[in-house]
């Protein structure tokens, strides 16, 4: 017999083999009513989001980012024509809440290359100095408005952590370590924000408690580390703790977190160094006083008491946060039950304007940085961010997209078909970080020059000075609304400070005007 034949007869012998098991087992209907036919429909669900992406859905209809938003982070990433022609395919009559930017009769010069002052990687300041208020000894103003999301290394694997803080370094802007802690490839000239959650990893003893001195020994060790942030909630599972999957906890990961190799690492619901507003404040006194650094937490929206009672146990200035990182319930690199992720907390826009309401009602919005986070990774998002009192933006889903992803959800699975959330060695392969790192960047110069293009469409020579009356919103009954009156704002709200505002003019032409 020749080696067809016999490839062949094992191939027949399979499916023998194959069909006698699916008519004797009992777990899948499907399968004992379909013998081998029934396993098509597992291989079409296994595809789905691929499929959908690209042959079933329009360009504005896959979520959580449609094809035209995925086109245009791939494009800013390789630094190629954003363009799109013909004219938008979105129904701008009757889609509620359509955003309009309104833009001015006379607008700001663009900066074009060649002029003087011009920077080709669009460098654009953050609106204020975080830790100055408080006087911090590490107060610093960051270099871009645009940074990236903590994303733990476990999370994703160690060649999109190098790719993506190697793409920081390139733009000059920060990338978040996650609470997974600071790693080896957080180290290749990207500054950091060290994210500190519940599990404390990095800085806990054998009992998994906080430990101040291994925190005051890594911030010695990483001079890199310009911030703090203190992760009480995350807008892909508020009210859960973390979790990373047995499948992913590599050694590597285990030694770093302190943790078992092999076994689901759950990080707790809540703190165990406070369990209070005012003892919240205590902890973030004592990080900042021990690191010199500016301490800061990042919270989804719930319960909006919180942050009232945060703001007025603030109005004496003897103690308090020197930033706050706002992530919406629409944002999330990782997975969560269902429910978790459709229906717990508000979304940013909603969020934000709340938790910013409650410290302008005080007047406490010059003491604070504000950051947000959740699917503001596209310019008009941003814009809208930006408009509420944002003085920076942090990009997570979209960042991973500039260094390969496709958005096929298996992030949770250890199976991520580029690369980028997975610790499996053969599928991180493809993915190389020096050469994602130059798309990463490209992506986030790309997003400050459009944000520059887009302010100074409106007459404003800076984002942060972007407010909400250069925005409105279309409902289905051709008519609109301000964003000011939507969000309840006040005047002079979601506007930085005479000082702040002064600074940004002299920043801003650096890169001409």
């Amino acid at each position: 017999m020749s080696i067809w034949a016999w490839v062949g007869v094992v191939v027949l012998v399979v499916l023998v083999a194959l069909f006698i098991y699916d008519l004797v087992q009992r777990r899948h209907a499907i399968l004992r009513n379909f013998p081998i036919i029934g396993h098509l429909r597992y291989l079409v669900e296994a595809f789905g989001p691929e499929l959908r992406q690209y042959i079933v859905a329009d360009n504005n209809g896959e979520k959580p980012f449609s094809r035209d938003e995925r086109r245009w982070v791939y494009t800013s990433s390789k630094r190629v024509d954003t363009s799109f022609g013909f004219g938008t395919d979105n129904d701008l009559e009757s889609s509620p809440n359509y955003l309009i930017i309104k833009q001015a009769p006379f607008p700001l010069h663009e900066p074009v290359p060649g002029e003087v002052g011009f920077d080709e990687l669009s460098m654009v300041p953050a609106a204020k100095v975080i830790g100055r208020p408080r006087g911090r000894r590490g107060a610093f103003r960051p270099s871009s408005i645009v940074n990236i999301s903590s994303m733990s290394y476990g999370a994703l694997g160690s060649r999109a952590i190098e790719a993506l803080n190697r793409g920081a370094a390139l733009a000059g802007a920060l990338q978040g370590t996650g609470e997974g802690g600071v790693c080896g490839a957080h180290g290749h000239g990207g500054e950091l924000s060290w994210q500190i959650g519940t599990g404390y990893f990095g800085c806990r003893d054998a009992r998994g408690q906080f430990d101040l001195a291994r925190f005051g020994e890594v911030i010695a060790a990483h001079p890199e580390i310009r911030m703090v942030e203190i992760k009480l909630s995350q807008g892909a599972k508020p009210g859960l703790g973390g979790h990373l999957p047995a499948r992913k906890v590599t050694a590597e990961i285990a030694a770093l977190r302190g943790i078992t190799v092999g076994s689901d690492c759950w990080s707790p619901t809540r703190h165990t160094a406070f369990s209070s507003t005012d003892e919240m404040l205590d902890f973030v006194e004592l990080l900042a006083e021990t690191s010199g650094l500016p301490v800061g937490i990042k919270s989804a929206v719930g319960q909006v008491s919180f942050f009232d009672e945060l703001a007025e146990a603030m109005v004496p200035r003897t103690r308090g946060v020197d930033f706050i990182t706002i992530d919406g319930g629409e944002g999330g690199t990782g997975a969560a039950p269902l429910t978790f992720t459709d229906h717990v907390s508000f979304p940013f826009k909603v969020g934000f304007a709340k938790v910013y309401a409650a410290f302008a009602e005080r007047g406490l919005t010059e003491d604070v940085g504000f950051i947000g986070s959740g699917r503001l990774g596209l310019p008009d998002t941003a814009m809208v961010a930006f408009a509420l009192g944002c003085d920076s933006i942090n990009v997570g889903r979209e960042a991973m997209m500039a260094i390969g992803c496709i958005q096929a959800q298996r992030c949770h699975t250890g199976r991520c078909p580029t690369g980028v959330a997975t610790n499996n060695p053969w599928r991180q392969r493809g993915l190389d970080p020096t050469l994602k790192s130059v798309r990463a960047a490209g992506y986030l110069v790309q997003l400050r020059k459009e944000l520059l293009q887009l302010s100074r469409a409106c007459g404003a020579i800076h984002p942060s000075l972007i407010t909400v009356e250069h925005l409105a919103f279309l409902d289905d009954h051709f008519g609109s609304r301000d964003a000011g009156d939507v969000f309840g704002y006040q005047p002079g709200w979601g506007v930085p400070s005479k000082e702040d505002r002064a600074e940004l003019t002299a920043l801003a032409e650096g890169v001409g005007r």
